[in-house]
């Protein structure tokens, strides 16, 4: 992952995007913007069923590439009529993977509804768009996600705990359900930044047990969700090779999502890898 935060802009009205634009850069962000719905998913997509975690239908695109790109914010231009923002932004709030990436809703001051409507699907933050122009260093620094990377960097050259060490084994046994349990206690007991690595790693067993109940749907919920532990981490923690983990659990979920729901019994249980030590 870039060390480089991201800051993700479903904005149509290039009036906004350029100002946008030199705040992020000048405060150390990277600026991704997206001007029309199509550009993530097909017009013409179905709705998305209302569930904990939509996995198809509309929003389904958008929460695929926001797991992707692990934004540190996320800023809506509520009067564009070129992107579905109400469908992406209830998609991204009711998702376990994206729903603690905080989302800046602006708009017109007068447009009660409008405002209304953001609230409901779960803007964080909803004014006016004088009022993001003229505070818009201050809102990023308030309100984007912050990854310390140096007290991430100096809790990962810890060893790992007894805890972990016993669960990891019982993940290399492939005993996935018991070590999801270890792993879970070796988190809770974790107090450093590190501790997300614990997270991460129980999130792979619970995928990896997910299959081998032919339970596609939820299989690829921890794939999608685990990213948000994972990707922060350097590539090597606590003696992990991390970046290595990261690859075989994306190895794992594109055989999956290549076999899809109908023929999850045929998946080849080979890429159930073993954690991977330096």
């Amino acid at each position: 992952m870039s060390a480089t935060p991201l800051i993700l802009g479903l904005v149509s009205d290039l009036f906004f995007a350029a100002p946008i634009e030199n705040v992020t850069k000048a405060l150390g962000y990277r600026l991704r913007v997206i001007e029309r719905g199509e550009e993530i998913e097909p017009v013409d997509a179905p709705l998305i069923r209302q569930t904990a975690e939509p996995t198809i239908g509309r929003g389904a695109g958008f929460i695929a590439r926001v797991v992707e790109w692990q934004p540190a914010l996320v800023l809506v231009e509520l009067s564009s009529d070129k992107i579905p923002w109400p469908e992406w932004i209830a998609a991204l709030k009711s998702s376990p993977a994206t729903r603690r990436i905080p989302v800046i809703a602006f708009g017109p001051h007068a447009d009660l509804a409008l405002r209304a409507r953001a609230e409901d699907v779960g803007c964080d933050v909803i004014l006016a768009k004088s009022a993001l122009l003229r505070d818009l260093p201050g809102l990023i620094q308030r309100h984007a996600r912050q990854v310390d990377f140096v007290a991430l960097e100096r809790d990962c050259a810890l060893p790992l705990s007894a805890l972990a060490l016993e669960g990891i084994a019982l993940f290399n046994k492939q005993d996935f359900f018991e070590a999801h349990e270890v792993l879970e206690r070796a988190w809770n007991e974790e107090t450093g930044p590190a501790r997300e690595l614990y997270r991460g790693l129980l999130q792979v067993a619970v995928a990896y047990l997910q299959i081998e109940r032919g339970n596609y749907t939820g299989a690829l919920k921890m794939f999608l969700r685990l990213r948000q532990w994972l990707d922060p981490l350097p590539d090597v923690c606590r003696g992990i090779h991390v970046a290595q983990l990261r690859r075989d659990a994306l190895a794992a979920r594109a055989a999956l999502e290549a076999l899809g729901p109908e023929r999850i019994a045929e998946f080849d249980r080979a890429y159930f890898k073993p954690v991977p030590f330096v």
